[in-house]
């Protein structure tokens, strides 16, 4: 049969599609990207936030015309919003004809099988703390020269404003031999860059080994030939420890670079997010990575229009982003989310007011970028190649500072030929905005 799918949301499910689709292609599906031809179409959904969830149910409606306008046979959503919506998903929309749930999408290829011999719709939704094996060679859906190993299902830190706990279950690691063992698959792909990625990536290993592994496992997949990046994503800064910072600092296959969600610096805040750090933590964590590793790159993500937050909370929190002169921020309104304990809360911040401060903060990170960027200009940079656009006879790289898809991009031109994938040097000359400029140095 012929089948299309479709991820939504972000690389933690990225993985899990590309687990779908190893399973499907052992079982003799045939994937096309023409929608319109497919007979099975698979959305696999998020449903972290409010847009997540809008994006999903678009996404739905979209796919369910080719019911009728298409060659589809059969609909089934999956993922989180599958795990947390399966009964609204069947009554309110007719077209779906099976959901599968987080934990679940083993059982994709027998859920076709039995609509194709049952005709009946199906909903297989098992505890989302069920423990999965995971594939050791799957089908990557990234550019041949990176790819996403997740490390880790669930979360338990239980952040008032979050429902991935009850969505994904509590924190489960996954054996490190196994970890180690899909880590050499992707090398023999060619893959050269391997992101680690969790709800959490930091506790690797607390629930499995009684202490904290993921330093182990970075050295480990250090070790494996091919493998010449390795970045961490998902690092929350109060399980930062020391064994980490020094293999970041003595292993140079190991990225300067983290992305640690801080949310708010305001302590009033933090504390009601459930956040398990005060302002002073995170000023002392970001000292500490900055001491240990002079030219370490700082992504984070914020959230503006947590309830209750004052306009002088949320002027510390500009003041904090001047002071603290993050590389990279993303910044999210307040989404209020059933079941969670922050939409109990009094003192909703209104839509208006949230859209207001996101604005102010991602306009006073911008007018930072100067100085920022500044201090990139002139110096020489190992990028790997990432694409090239053949209009302007330019390429596409990425420095250690920068995650694929999120944060800036090296344009360099060469007299040479490049691929996807191979590393080129490259001075700084300028840049513009997010971007940057670049001459390639021989």
């Amino acid at each position: 049969m012929k089948l299309f799918l479709m991820t939504l949301g972000c690389d933690k499910n990225r993985v899990d599609a590309e687990e779908m689709l190893t399973e499907l292609d052992k079982n003799g599906f045939v994937f096309v990207a023409d929608e319109s031809i497919a007979e099975v179409i698979v959305i696999n959904t998020c449903c972290f936030i409010d847009p997540a969830k809008e994006e999903s149910i678009e996404a739905i409606l979209e796919m369910a015309k080719y019911k009728d306008d298409g060659a589809c046979k059969y609909l089934i959503v999956t993922g989180c919003m599958a795990q947390r919506y399966k009964d609204e998903i069947l009554k309110e929309i007719q077209e779906v004809d099976a959901v599968v749930g987080t934990t679940s999408f083993d059982y994709l290829v027998q859920v076709i099988i039995s609509l194709e011999q049952k005709k009946e719709r199906q909903c297989i939704i098992n505890s989302n703390n069920r423990e999965l094996e995971r594939p050791v060679d799957r089908i990557l859906t990234t550019p041949t020269h990176y790819a996403y190993l997740k490390i880790a299902e669930g979360c338990s830190k239980c952040c008032s404003y979050c429902a991935i706990p009850s969505i994904r279950g509590r924190y489960r690691s996954f054996k490190m031999e196994s970890l180690i063992a899909q880590a050499k698959s992707m090398a023999q792909k060619g893959v050269k860059e391997i992101i680690i990625i969790a709800q959490e990536t930091t506790i690797y290993g607390m629930d499995l080994y009684k202490e904290k592994r993921l330093h182990i496992l970075l050295n480990e997949i250090s070790n494996i030939d091919g493998i010449d990046r390795i970045r961490l994503l998902y690092s929350y800064p109060e399980e930062i420890y020391d064994e980490l910072i020094e293999c970041m600092m003595k292993n140079p296959k190991i990225c300067h670079y983290m992305d640690m969600p801080i949310q708010h610096c305001n302590d009033e805040i933090l504390k009601l997010m459930g956040r398990k750090i005060d302002k002073r933590g995170i000023i002392d964590v970001v000292d500490k990575l900055r001491k240990a590793m002079p030219d370490i790159v700082l992504r984070t993500s914020l959230i503006t229009g947590f309830p209750t937050e004052s306009e002088e909370q949320h002027r510390e929190l500009l003041g904090f982003l001047e002071d603290i002169e993050l590389d990279h921020v993303g910044v999210f309104t307040y989404s209020m989310e059933e079941g969670t304990k922050a939409a109990t809360l009094d003192h909703q911040i209104d839509e208006d007011t949230k859209l207001r401060r996101q604005e102010e903060l991602m306009l006073t990170q911008k007018k930072m970028l100067n100085r920022i960027n500044q201090k990139w200009v002139g110096k020489t940079l190992i990028c790997i190649i990432d694409g090239y656009l053949a209009d302007d006879n330019i390429y596409v790289a990425r420095s250690y500072a920068d995650s694929p898809d999120v944060d800036s991009l090296i344009f360099v031109g060469s007299d040479r030929v490049l691929n996807s994938g191979d590393k080129i040097r490259v001075k700084i000359e300028k840049y513009s905005d997010y971007d940057f400029i670049a001459t390639e140095v021989v």
